[in-house]
C-alpha cells in the first residue's frame, strides 16, 4: 500500500473512532503531570487512563497506550522525565480495548519499540480491537491495528536490562486480559508492583458470561479473580487510576501522610473482591434476563 493511501486510511479510521467516542469521560484525555510511583516505575498517562513507564539503564518498558489522541501527551510525559522516546524498547498491554490500546500502533512507530501481549491479546491488537471473542464486540470502538505483536506466554517474563516483568493471564474482561508484575526498588527497599487488569464484567447486549455453551467464560473469569487476589502485592496499579485510587493515594503521600498510602499489601485482595462482586451482580442480571425469556449468544 502506498504511504499516502495508508495515511489517508489511518486518518479516516482515527476520525471514525474519535467520533464514536465523542462522549467519553473528559478525564480520559485530561493532562496529568508525570510522576514517580516508586523506584523505577513512573506514571505517564492522563488523569483517567493509566500508562506506566518502567526504566532500566538498558531501556524502557511502557505498559498501555491509552487513546489515540493521547499519544502526544504520553510521549511528552516520557520526555519530561528526561528519557528519549527511542529508549522505549518494549510496549505491553493489559487488554486490547480502544481506551488502553488505541495509541499503541503510533507509539510503536514513534519509539521503534516492539509490542508484546498475551496470545489472545496479540490477536486482538493486530485486529485493531475487532475481536469477535470480546464480550464487548460490536460496541467497543476499533483503532489502528498493530502490525506486529509478539506473544508472551502465561507466566512468561519480558526482560529489558535488569527489569523482569511477568505476564499473568487474567481473562474475563477480555479474552486476552493480562496482569503484569515486577519489582521496583528505592533506597534499598523493594516493592512488588502489580498492574492488575480490569475485572469489570461488561458486555454487549446478548452476551452471557454464564452461557452454558461456553463454560470457560465463567471458569476463566473466576480463576482470574483468584490469580489477582493471590499475587504478592505491595503497590496496585490499574488501567483506570480510579479503579485503584492511585492519584488520590499519591496526593496523600505528597501531602506527607504516613505511612505511605501508595503502599498497601491488601490492595490486590480488595481489588479482586470488588471484581468478584461485579461479576456476581452481572450473573444475577443474566439470570433475571434469562428468566424473562430473553436469549443470549
Amino acid at each position: 500500500m502506498k504511504p499516502s493511501l495508508r495515511s489517508a486510511l489511518l486518518a479516516a479510521l482515527t476520525l471514525a473512532t474519535l467520533s464514536a467516542w465523542a462522549g467519553q469521560p473528559p478525564e480520559w484525555s485530561q493532562p496529568q503531570k508525570p510522576f514517580r510511583i516508586y523506584g523505577n516505575t513512573y506514571y505517564v498517562g492522563t488523569r483517567g487512563l493509566t500508562s506506566i513507564l518502567i526504566t532500566s539503564p538498558q531501556g524502557l518498558v511502557l505498559i498501555d497506550g491509552t487513546l489515540p489522541q493521547n499519544v502526544k501527551q504520553i510521549e511528552a510525559n516520557i520526555q519530561a522525565l528526561g528519557f528519549r522516546l527511542t529508549d522505549v524498547k518494549v510496549i505491553l498491554n493489559t487488554h486490547a480495548h480502544f481506551d488502553h490500546a488505541g495509541g499503541i500502533a503510533e507509539l510503536a512507530r514513534d519509539t521503534g519499540a516492539r509490542v508484546e501481549a498475551s496470545s489472545a491479546g496479540a490477536k486482538a491488537l493486530m485486529l485493531g480491537g475487532k475481536d469477535p471473542a470480546d464480550p464487548q464486540y460490536g460496541e467497543a470502538s476499533p483503532y489502528a491495528p498493530v502490525p506486529h505483536v509478539a506473544t508472551v506466554p502465561d507466566l512468561g517474563v519480558v526482560q529489558v536490562g535488569d527489569v523482569a516483568i511477568t505476564a499473568h493471564y487474567t481473562p474475563g474482561h477480555t479474552p486476552g486480559a493480562t496482569t503484569w508484575t515486577w519489582r521496583s526498588c528505592e533506597a534499598g527497599r523493594c516493592m512488588n508492583m502489580v498492574f492488575a487488569d480490569s475485572l469489570g464484567a461488561y458486555a454487549a447486549d446478548g452476551y452471557r458470561f454464564s452461557d452454558p455453551a461456553h463454560p470457560e467464560r465463567l471458569e476463566n473469569y473466576r480463576r482470574s479473580i483468584e490469580t489477582i487476589a493471590s499475587l504478592p502485592c505491595d503497590i496496585l496499579l490499574s488501567p483506570h487510576p480510579d479503579q485503584s485510587d492511585l492519584l488520590e493515594r499519591v496526593a496523600k503521600r505528597d501531602a506527607g501522610t504516613k505511612p505511605d498510602p501508595v503502599v498497601d499489601g491488601h490492595a490486590c485482595r480488595a481489588y479482586a473482591e470488588e471484581g468478584r462482586a461485579k461479576l456476581e451482580a452481572r450473573l444475577a442480571k443474566e439470570k433475571a434476563t434469562a428468566a424473562g425469556g430473553k436469549g443470549g449468544r
